[in-house]
């Protein structure tokens, strides 16, 4: 029974497929061929980090007047943290990159302009 289904669908694309006066039956709402640039859109930050750090940076701040002195070891604690999740966020991406993963934007737009795709319909 599911192969009867199968070919009942078939034949029903296929009439909706066929070409009857010279112009097919489905007609496309936009031309079908890729444009060669893609949507410029921000690539997702992540999640925010050393912010136990900062708070506790910002409170000790906050007791002693701001009086930068007094919290140097907060202050050291917090830059170590910044230090280290750059260098994170720096190795992250040199692997994407080596990795393949998602090209940026402005990348991709480079390489389809460099490599345009056909401007007919096939």
């Amino acid at each position: 029974m599911a192969a009867q289904g199968g070919v009942v669908f078939q034949e029903k694309v296929s009439r909706l497929l066929s070409r009857q006066d010279g112009k097919p039956a489905l007609k496309p709402n936009r031309p079908l061929f890729l444009r060669d640039a893609v949507a410029n859109r921000k690539l997702k930050k992540g999640e925010a980090t050393c912010i136990t750090e900062m708070s506790v940076m910002m409170a000790c701040w906050k007791q002693n007047n701001f009086v930068d002195g007094l919290c140097s070891s907060e202050m050291n604690a917090f830059y170590t943290c910044v230090n280290k999740a750059q260098a994170a966020m720096k190795n992250k991406s040199e692997q994407s990159s080596l990795q393949g993963g998602r090209l940026h934007p402005k990348q991709a737009t480079a390489l389809l302009r460099r490599y345009p795709n056909l401007r007919t319909e096939i």
